[in-house]
């Protein structure tokens, strides 16, 4: 089954007309797309959009063997005209199936919000599933496995990457499933960084005229297995090991800050992280990290170690120079090295969180310098043992390895 996108864009395009945000002033040539629409075997539409018959001509195919157009939007969208010769856009029931007399099947998929899904099943038997901008199937429960994954997925990946949670949780996508992400609209900067973004939830984006082979397995992108992510106060280092791991069901996210009784401002912070993430996520509050790291399970998401090696330096007595030059300084390098060999021999996807200190001011106690300079050796430590590290400024993440 041959799938050409015409185009892959959000509703309104990319660029807005009239927008001015830098992603909009930035989205060019490739990276400009037209609302997304569909063309399967040259025979199936899906999303009838303006300029439809010059994007197929572009791409170098005709809309003229079309024989079914379908609506997947909430709502018929603008008036558009239909090009002659091409049959009036429809609608499939949800839960009910269409053939088509070329051999296509077309499956209507309730969604969570407005809007109509299509499962189709060519004549080959290679499956694809298409979902409507903003929208995630309905009904999908953990535990009700799903018949086969599909071999390929369309979505919109970077505003609901809930949706492909929920089918990997079921089964519908699986390690050879081919993601990619459509409807793409401006809350993200194009080109290099919302590839970035995609990656990371093993999803792609091509540019529009793009044709694939369903079932034929595409160079799909590498989700690092290991990843930690640094940076400063408020640099947004959370929310992008969040992002990171949102497109995964059953992810444990590990609290190494503990609760703080009594303290207002950090139990804000704390709810402030919690409301943030998927309601599937489980939270554990823990330092022992050991353990969690040589089990099996699903991915972890460890923030942060900064906090970690507090509670490692508290163990071992490391503000006491006394105890620090009587073991503590060897306790704490143990424990260090038995963190990092963890993470070496994991089995689990990990993400882990990390403050990037000593760029600024120099401590003023000798307390200060050496948490410092331990949290330093830390970082390199369990940089080593990752497939990808990233250090994030201002909001912006960039890679420094992977």
């Amino acid at each position: 089954m041959e799938l050409t996108l015409l185009g892959t864009g959000a509703p309104a395009g990319l660029p807005r007309p009239d927008c001015p945000c830098a992603a909009c002033a930035t989205a060019l040539g490739p990276d400009a797309r037209a609302a997304t629409s569909l063309l399967v075997d040259g025979v199936l539409l899906l999303d009838l959009t303006p300029g439809a018959a010059f994007a197929a001509a572009r791409a170098g195919r005709s809309l003229g063997g079309v024989r079914q157009v379908l609506l997947s939007h909430p709502h018929d969208g603008p008036a558009v005209e239909v090009p002659a010769g091409l049959p009036q856009p429809g609608r499939v029931p949800d839960g009910r199936e269409q053939a088509l007399p070329t051999g296509h099947r077309v499956r209507a998929v309730a969604m969570d919000t407005p809007g109509t899904g299509y499962a189709v099943t060519g004549p080959d038997g290679h499956r694809l599933l298409y979902l409507p901008p903003g929208g995630a199937p309905a009904g999908l429960e953990e535990g009700t496995p799903h018949a086969e994954p599909y071999h390929m997925v369309l979505a919109d990946v970077v505003g609901r990457p809930d949706a492909l949670a929920r089918l990997r949780a079921v089964g519908a996508v699986g390690p050879t499933t081919d993601v990619v992400a459509v409807h793409i609209d401006h809350d993200v900067p194009p080109g290099a960084e919302l590839r970035r973004r995609l990656a990371a939830a093993g999803a792609t984006v091509v540019p529009d005229g793009t044709t694939l082979v369903v079932g034929a397995y595409e160079d799909a992108p590498h989700v690092p297995r290991r990843t930690l992510v640094l940076g400063g106060a408020r640099s947004g280092k959370s929310v992008e090991a969040e992002r990171r791991l949102e497109a995964f069901p059953e992810v444990l996210y590990v609290a190494t800050g503990g609760t703080r009784g009594g303290d207002t401002e950090w139990a804000a912070r704390v709810a402030t992280h919690r409301e943030r993430r998927p309601g599937s996520w489980r939270t554990v509050e823990t330092c022992d990290l050991v353990p969690l790291l040589k089990d099996e399970g699903p991915p972890l998401l460890i923030d942060c170690l900064s906090l970690w090696l507090t509670y490692a330096m508290d163990a071992v007595g490391a503000w006491d120079d006394a105890e620090w030059a009587n073991g503590g300084e060897r306790g704490l390098r143990e424990r260090v090295r038995e963190l990092a060999a963890a993470v070496r021999e994991t089995r689990r996807t990990v993400v882990a969180v990390s403050n990037e200190v000593g760029s600024g001011i120099v401590p003023a106690t000798a307390s200060g310098r050496r948490y410092r300079d331990e949290l330093g050796r830390l970082n390199a430590a369990v940089a080593g043992e990752c497939e990808q590290v990233l250090l994030v400024v201002a909001g912006q993440a960039m890679v420094l390895r992977g």
